[in-house]
Order: C-alpha cells, then sequence, then structure tokens
C-alpha cells in the first residue's frame, strides 16, 4: 500500500547503509541521447550526456547514504567508465539482462544481498537531489519495504527496495506513459508497503533542454556544448 506523506516512520537508528546503485551508458555519440542530437548534435549530445551523468553519480554521492556503484552498459570497458571509477573510488559492475526490468532487477538482487537495502538510479534525472535520496534512505531504513520518485513522463527517477521482488520489473511497457502507474498496481498485489517521492523531470527530449536551462542549479551543464543553440545561451 502507498504511505501516505509525512508519515512518521522509526528512523531513529539507522547504522545500516543503502547501496546506490548509478545506471550508466557508454557515451558513444549516436548511442546516448539521441532525441537529444537533432538539436546538439551526436557529440553535444554524448557531451551532455557524460556532464548530466557525473552530476547524477555527484548526487548519489553527496547524499552519504552508502556505497554508490556505477552499474555500465554495455559494459564496464569503456576508458570514461573507468576514469570515473578513479576519481571516485567507485566499484563497476555490467547491467545484465535482456531489457531494462530484468537488468534493474538483476542489480538490485545482487546488492541486495549484500547489503539491506538498495537505491537504483539512472542518469537522465539531474532534477533528482541528495536530499531525495536521503528520504529514501530513511524511508527504506524506517521499514517501508519499497520508494519509487515518480517522473512527470509516467515513469520513474528512483526505486529503493528492500527485497528484490520481481514481479515489478516484468511484463513492463517501458518507456512508456503507463509505467509508474502499473508499478503502483505490482507493488499494491504482492503488498509491498512504498512510499513516492516528489515527481522530477528526466532530461530526454529537445524541448527538455529549455528546462535544463533554466533551472539554475543546472544550466551550467549545457555551457560550451555545440550546436545548443538559445538553450545554450539561457544556460551560460
Amino acid at each position: 500500500m502507498l504511505w501516505p506523506a509525512g508519515t512518521t516512520l522509526d528512523t531513529a537508528a539507522m547504522p545500516e547503509p543503502t547501496a546506490v546503485l548509478v545506471f550508466a551508458k557508454a557515451p558513444i555519440p549516436g548511442r546516448v541521447k539521441t532525441r537529444i542530437a537533432p538539436v546538439l548534435g551526436a557529440e553535444g549530445a554524448a557531451r551532455l550526456y557524460k556532464r548530466v551523468a557525473t552530476h547524477c553519480l555527484e548526487t548519489a554521492i553527496a547524499a552519504r547514504v552508502g556505497p554508490v556503484e556505477l552499474w555500465c552498459a554495455p559494459d564496464t570497458t569503456h576508458p570514461w567508465f573507468a576514469a570515473l571509477a578513479k576519481r571516485y573510488g567507485l566499484r563497476l559492475a555490467p547491467q545484465q539482462g535482456q531489457n531494462l526490468g530484468e537488468r534493474m532487477h538483476n542489480a538490485l538482487a545482487d546488492a541486495l544481498g549484500r547489503y539491506g537495502q538498495a537505491i537504483l538510479i539512472g542518469t537522465d534525472c539531474p532534477a533528482l537531489t541528495r536530499e531525495d535520496l536521503a528520504q529514501a534512505h530513511a524511508w527504506l531504513a524506517g521499514g517501508l519495504d519499497a520508494v519509487f520518485g515518480p517522473a512527470d513522463d509516467g515513469g520513474y527517477t528512483l526505486v529503493g527496495l528492500r527485497r528484490a521482488e520481481i514481479a515489478l520489473f516484468q511484463d513492463i511497457a517501458w518507456s512508456t506513459e503507463r509505467v509508474m502507474a502499473a508499478t503502483r498496481d505490482r507493488l499494491r498485489s504482492v503488498g509491498m508497503r512504498f512510499a513516492e517521492l516528489p515527481m522530477r523531470w528526466d532530461l530526454d527530449r529537445s524541448e527538455d533542454l529549455d528546462r535544463l536551462a533554466a533551472d539554475p542549479r543546472l544550466g551550467h551543464l549545457l555551457e560550451g556544448i555545440a550546436g545548443a543553440g538559445a538553450q545554450g545561451e539561457k544556460g551560460a
């Protein structure tokens, strides 16, 4: 069931860390941020992807809720992954599975075999804050089974679990506006107590560049990106 907003849980003692798994892709031009490439060009979109991904990674580290791991696609061999691992002291792991749901479940199941709770985020939501991660950690440590961060496109930006539950990730129409709604139905069907963070937005489409540029915390991510046009000027 959805835990009502403002509910007080027992979070006085939270010694157990929450692993934070960051899903990232190799920043290969033409394979990342393809819906933004018509505005920024393939090279510009890949540069922006690296900046936003690094920002998301730094947000996870700044939350200080537990160890941060970088889960890589298609594997861990890209030099950028190695550079991030060295810079931030990260564990690298390859994403494994035939689709996004399988990859997320497998990563969370792996982490939950080592930690009492785990949070997974992507690299598409620069609006996600360290306070969001801290709240998710507190809810999980306080006894909730799951925490989700809904996105305004109908998906979600964060999933946190205390137990691996494959039903949450099977037969979901990924990349559609029904993802979060279908996931809520699954949560209720398996009797998991869950809470939701404030809604955030993903950086997926060319129109999202305007929101990125307008955010005083994030506009700098567009600085100097070739082909950014009006968005780049507003973010400068």
